[in-house]
């Protein structure tokens, strides 16, 4: 009987043991899949190593493997996960382990198994890189140090393993006090407090302030800088707070930044004064107000960071002084003034000076570039942007060359399984080392499975061999076209800004809420169906292709006709907001080149330019003709044109 009853009560248990099998084998593999990502999430390995023998030879395979052994990482054996590099190796899961892996080993110090996989890593992060630092420093590399001396400037929120190297510096007397004010400047410019208050630590004892005080200069500067004396000249500290005040006090009110910092100009010395001086420049650039020049210029030729120093650049180009464009792009460090916008910039500053040949040599560097600067430099050389003859298409072997390829199958497989993260971590991956034939014939495979986004991702890669109807896709014409003429809007603008909005993914959604392939906003959304008397809406419906492309369009059409019919400007206000579009203009009419170039949302300017290069190309596509990007960027009529003003519009 007390046996009887024993079974009785071991009986749902043993019910379960034996009917797992066949309740998983009644799953479909993907099912399983996602049934063995919940398992590993969840810690449940005794579920993981039933799903992983149900999946055996499926596609994801390798990922039950992975998962399998980063539920035990720390113990593992070296050899077990050697055998699973081995086994997958060149692809994007054994890279995942083997970071993975190096960072167990950098966290233990196990520098002998560091080093013998570090150098097979191919995408270091900053982490690995701070570890590999670390594994020099511990086998007496003295050359470590020198390597790591550049990461004091640049790496303003360093990761963990970064702290001990950076730190060595300060122990080696590698840096010195000068440095760590420098750092600190560089990080209260970056609004990363926090790491500026551990980097006070690094200070001489005299120079260090104490924690509430520092706080206080963070929080309260103006009150904090009113009250202190005249005379600070006795003291670094006192001096090096004053000035980060300013720079604290200058994020909400240059002018009174102003006002404060003429008052105790005085007592600083000539480097803290231009810093400050520079700081007050670069926030009264960036809210386009008419002393910024004059603050900047208090600077002098003091060294200016990179975000500084463009800004300086951008007032100047809103005051038109050229000269000031040419000379501040002239001292900047050469990777920045390399890069397309500065070259464009002081091409234009050589030719209002009339160094024509100067000017179109650096036009020439960066003409033919797909992109915002390419198209301008075009412009300027009177070469209108055209697309390049179009490829040969794939051919069938191509295709089914990388159909076959496992990088791609496990990309599509994500995207099978709604997995879009992991699904274009592994396209991008498989992407690497693709010539330009087997990048169109991915872009092909990507278009054919609806994966718009991964088409264009590849044909944007290829380097000689190009077909720009890939790179811009037009999908959805006989929606978005009838969508586009029922709102009298150019249809080239219209698919520019959904290349940049959403990449035509309808099931698109940004970090903010915004949804659908015009990355509609809820209340956007609403008040435009309010508008237009749309029945039954409700937000569910925003995500639908039609309701999408009615309420998008329409919203266009009434933001186009209350910013003057100017697409830059109503570019703009469709990531930022009409009124900030409006506030954005000038006291005088501005080139729409250099209106989207002083956007102060570095966000909303880089979409302004990219939706309007995007159109040109567009344009090209759609008409067969070559397009010049300054007739569509046009000139930006002055905040005095008497523009609609369109309150109403969200």
């Amino acid at each position: 009987m007390k046996l009887r009853h024993t079974l009785l009560l071991a009986l749902p248990l043993l019910l379960q043991l034996f009917l797992a099998p066949t309740a998983a084998l009644a799953l479909s593999s993907d099912e399983q899949f996602l049934a063995a990502r919940d398992a590993v999430r969840a810690g449940d390995r005794a579920k993981l190593e039933r799903m992983a023998a149900a999946l055996q030879g499926y596609e994801l395979e390798a990922y039950v493997d992975y998962w399998r052994l980063l539920l035990d990482l720390k113990d593992s054996d070296p050899a077990t996960v050697g055998a699973f590099l081995t086994r997958h190796e060149n692809t994007y899961v054994a890279e995942k382990l083997r970071l993975d892996w190096l960072r167990q080993q950098g966290r233990k110090q196990q520098w002998t198994l560091f080093d013998a996989e570090y150098p097979r890593l191919a995408q270091p992060d900053q982490e690995m890189a701070c570890y590999a630092l670390q594994s020099r420093r511990a086998q007496g590399d003295a050359r470590a140090l020198d390597d790591a001396l550049p990461l004091w400037a640049t790496l303003l929120e360093p990761p963990e393993p970064c702290y001990p190297v950076l730190e060595a510096l300060i122990v080696e007397k590698r840096v010195l006090a000068d440095a760590v004010w420098a750092r600190i400047r560089r990080q209260f410019e970056a609004n990363k407090m926090a790491a500026a208050l551990y980097s006070m630590n690094y200070l001489p004892a005299s120079q260090t302030p104490d924690k509430k005080l520092a706080q206080t200069v963070i929080d309260t500067p103006l009150p904090w800088l009113s009250r202190l004396p005249g005379d600070l000249s006795a003291s670094r500290m006192q001096r090096e707070l004053a000035v980060l005040a300013i720079q604290r006090i200058a994020r909400n009110d240059p002018r009174v930044a102003a006002e404060q910092l003429s008052r105790i100009a005085p007592a600083l010395n000539a480097g803290e004064k231009a810093w400050a001086w520079s700081q007050v420049g670069w926030q009264a650039a960036q809210r386009h107000m008419p002393e910024a020049m004059e603050w900047y210029r208090q600077a002098g030729d003091a060294p200016l960071s990179d975000e500084v120093a463009e800004w300086k650049v951008r007032a100047a180009l809103r005051a038109n002084d050229w000269g000031s464009v040419r000379a501040t792009i002239e001292r900047m460090p050469p990777a920045l003034a390399a890069q397309p916008a500065w070259t464009y910039w002081l091409g234009r500053a050589y030719r209002a000076g009339g160094r024509l040949e100067e000017a179109n040599a650096l036009f020439a560097k960066i003409a033919g570039q797909p992109d915002f600067y390419g198209n301008l430099a075009n412009d300027e050389l009177g070469r209108p942007t055209s697309t390049p003859p179009k490829a040969a298409p794939p051919s069938r072997e191509e295709l089914l060359q990388i159909s076959a390829s496992p990088g791609v199958q496990r990309a599509l497989a994500f995207f099978r399984l709604n997995l879009r993260t992991e699904g274009v971590r592994e396209w991008t991956w498989a992407l690497r080392r693709m010539s330009d034939r087997e990048l169109l014939a991915a872009s092909e495979i990507a278009l054919r499975s609806g994966n718009y986004d991964r088409a264009i991702a590849a044909a944007d890669r290829t380097r000689s061999e190009h077909d720009y109807s890939m790179r811009y896709l037009a999908p959805y014409s006989d929606q978005v076209r009838p969508a586009a003429r029922s709102q009298a809007l150019d249809d080239a603008w219209v698919y520019g800004l959904m290349r940049q909005e959403s990449r035509f993914i309808t099931s698109a959604r940004s970090h903010v809420g915004a949804s659908g392939l015009m990355q509609l906003m809820p209340a956007t959304a609403k008040w435009v169906a309010n508008k237009i008397g749309l029945k039954d809406f409700n937000q569910a419906r925003v995500n639908d292709t039609e309701t999408n492309l009615l309420l998008g369009t329409t919203y266009m059409r009434l933001v186009l006709e209350s910013l003057d019919n100017h697409p830059v400007l109503a570019s703009a206000a469709y990531n930022a907001g009409p009124g900030r579009a409006r506030k954005w203009r000038a006291d005088r009419p501005l080139e729409g080149a250099i209106y989207a170039e002083t956007i102060p949302f570095s966000e909303t300017r880089d979409y302004v330019k990219k939706v309007m290069s995007n159109s040109l190309y567009y344009s090209a596509l759609f008409d067969g003709k070559p397009q010049t990007l300054k007739n569509r960027l046009g000139v930006v009529a002055a905040r005095s044109g008497g523009e609609v003003k369109g309150e109403d519009l969200p």
